[in-house]
């Protein structure tokens, strides 16, 4: 099968052809030609990086009535970076397409600006829920004769907290639209929203019960928590040419690693939410032209990001969740390549690891960290390679090589050997030469079954239970609510029981013991940029809502609905 005899208008076909595009990706060649023909809701499972955008990016374009004013498909996404890149293919697919305008809309850009040019007129928007809203309550947007809408990474939007504003857009739109909803993952919400707003649908699923792309190798290299960075130098150091992605819990964390890394040479930066759009605009700038090879962010900023070439995934702390795990990993082995996926765990996590790979089908390859003399021997093989590689241009050099040549006559062969070996790579030398063993032993103990570490039980007369002010649509788990305890009033979470998430805020039980620490250590403490409240909750009431939950959420504002991280 080729794009050629799916029906794609030749204007479309000039561009895939100039793209280098010849044939159909799998999710393209199952989807094409049901959207491009049919005409009922469409569901399309596939891994991110399988060539989703084009799927529904060329039916869209194809479809497009010129004659008829206001947008004619709606592509909803989770992040603005995200929504900039399926405006770029967008643009690329169509640039031969007469009087065809998309649009992006997303939160941390001038939404003045944004309203301007939906006036000016446009076909197709792609926009994040939030700022679809905005527009939405400022009668800037009129979605009523919308033929189409995508909903693109649906499991990661409703991750982020946007079931309620997916179904409000949703329900603005004529009741004969077309829904095309494409996914990673079919998790009970996705399901629920394909139940309520499709029609029969038409499905596609790629890759069965595996979850994650099988060209990406997953490894596992296990240290004790203070070579946690230590560890990450090695695995940079040890592989030459590496270009990847290293995810962090915490802005404050990556940040520091990221600070860390700079300091000592590497090409590195940092995202996160912490930075301006412009700030975020000019480091992915830099990633993609790969003047930054080593990328550290956190997992909400790193949403959507789609990089070509991306060779490593580093996870320089565990995720919380298995679907996590599967949505970093999906930054490498885009587009049919190969990928490594790295986990770096303390013997505890090992356990962790292996609910991952019950979960999605998958085994991780648990490696030993190269010692010294081995990275040494690296950087050597990675230095020599690329002066034999390094093309040359005598005619270029020709005018300066007798001056260079009189000031290196007094060595000879061997020592000007040494002196570009040690210009090159004496830094990595000075790390490595006594550098001793990181590798942790994996004792049978760290292997066991999850929860059984917490001895407090819910209602028991020893347990005290607290209220804190954020919940599931602030992006919170549990393993979030118990890092942030343990950190502030230096508690072992063996000491915390069970923690219930609300929507809007949630509630943990701590051992009686342990409660002064935290009504002591958690007032008014930062969150991930924001402050949070914890307050004793009593006794457990029949909605588990206590009073006053609306005066203690004034002011804070959910994060991910009007400005993207």
């Amino acid at each position: 099968m080729n794009f050629k005899t799916l029906g794609i208008r030749d204007e479309l076909l000039r561009a895939l052809e100039e793209l280098g595009f010849d044939a159909p990706m799998p999710i393209q060649a199952a989807a094409l030609p049901e959207l491009l023909n049919g005409s009922r809701d469409f569901i399309g499972l596939a891994q991110t990086g399988t060539g989703k955008t084009a799927a529904f990016g060329l039916p869209l374009l194809q479809q497009v009535d010129t004659s008829l004013k206001g947008p004619q498909g709606v592509i909803l996404c989770p992040t603005r970076e995200l929504c900039l890149q399926i405006t770029d293919d967008l643009k690329r697919y169509g640039r031969y397409l007469p009087r065809i305008h998309v649009t992006a809309v997303y939160g941390g850009a001038s939404i003045a600006h944004q309203i301007r040019q939906l006036r000016n007129g446009c076909q197709i928007i792609v926009a994040t829920p939030g700022r679809l809203i905005d527009l939405m309550q400022r009668r800037a947007v009129d979605l009523s004769n919308t033929a189409t809408c995508v909903l693109d990474e649906a499991d990661e939007m409703l991750n982020m907290g946007f079931q309620e504003d997916i179904d409000r857009i949703l329900k603005q739109m004529s009741a004969n639209r077309q829904t095309w909803l494409f996914s990673a993952t079919m998790p009970p919400a996705v399901a629920a929203i394909a139940q309520t707003y499709l029609d029969d649908p038409y499905k596609v699923s790629l890759g069965g019960r595996r979850r994650i792309a099988p060209n990406i190798t997953h490894a596992c290299y296990v240290m004790n928590e203070r070579h946690r960075y230590q560890g990450l130098k090695r695995i940079i150091d040890f592989t030459p040419g590496i270009f990847g992605l290293v995810f962090c819990r915490t802005r404050r964390e990556t940040q520091s690693v990221a600070d860390a890394l700079v300091q000592e040479g590497y090409a590195a930066d940092a995202l996160h939410g912490d930075l301006s759009q412009a700030q975020r605009d000019h480091v992915m700038r830099k990633f993609r032209q790969q003047s930054i090879r080593l990328l550290v962010a956190t997992d909400v900023a790193a949403r959507g990001l789609d990089v070509e070439a991306i060779s490593h995934i580093i996870h320089y702390n565990l995720p919380d969740d298995s679907d996590i795990y599967t949505h970093r990993s999906g930054r490498t082995a885009r587009a049919g390549r190969s990928g490594v996926s790295i986990a770096l765990s303390t013997p505890r996590e090992v356990g962790r690891l292996r609910a991952m790979e019950r979960t999605n089908a998958m085994r991780f390859e648990f490696r030993k960290f190269p010692d010294g003399r081995a990275i040494c021997e690296r950087q050597l093989d990675g230095f020599v390679n690329r002066i034999v590689e390094t093309p040359v241009d005598p005619k270029a050099f020709a005018g300066y090589l007798p001056a260079v040549s009189e000031a290196l006559a007094g060595l000879d062969r061997e020592e000007l050997i040494l002196r570009f070996m040690a210009a090159d790579v004496n830094r990595v030398f000075k790390d490595y030469r006594e550098a001793g063993d990181i590798n942790a032993a994996m004792r049978p103990m760290a292997i066991r079954p999850a929860g059984k570490g917490r001895k407090v039980r819910p209602d028991e007369p020893g347990a005290q239970r607290f209220f804190i002010n954020v919940g599931r649509l602030d992006k919170i788990n549990e393993g979030a609510i118990v890092r942030l305890v343990c950190d502030n009033a230096g508690i072992r979470s063996r000491q915390i029981g069970r923690i219930e998430l609300k929507r809007e805020f949630s509630f943990f039980e701590v051992a009686r013991a342990a409660a002064d620490k935290v009504r002591r250590s958690l007032k008014d403490v930062p969150f991930d940029g924001r402050r949070v409240q914890v307050r004793d909750a009593g006794n457990k009431r029949s909605h588990g809502k206590p009073d006053r939950v609306r005066k203690v959420r004034t002011g804070i504002r959910h994060p991910e609905r009007r400005v993207s991280a």
